[in-house]
């Protein structure tokens, strides 16, 4: 479950980082989705400890 969950997190974050970076080019991009994929994996983690 924690697995999932934290792949799950980095995943969206990630996704949305790309998303929202993207306007300003791909050095943004890739930037914003670095930091995204790390707060994926905390509140991924979160939940996972929260419902295990």
């Amino acid at each position: 479950m924690n697995k999932l969950c934290t792949f799950g997190g980095a995943f969206i974050g990630s996704y949305v980082g790309w998303y929202l970076g993207s306007r300003w080019g791909i050095g943004w991009a890739f930037s914003i989705s670095a930091v995204g994929s790390l707060v994926g994996v905390y509140f991924g983690w979160k939940i996972a400890q929260r419902f295990s």
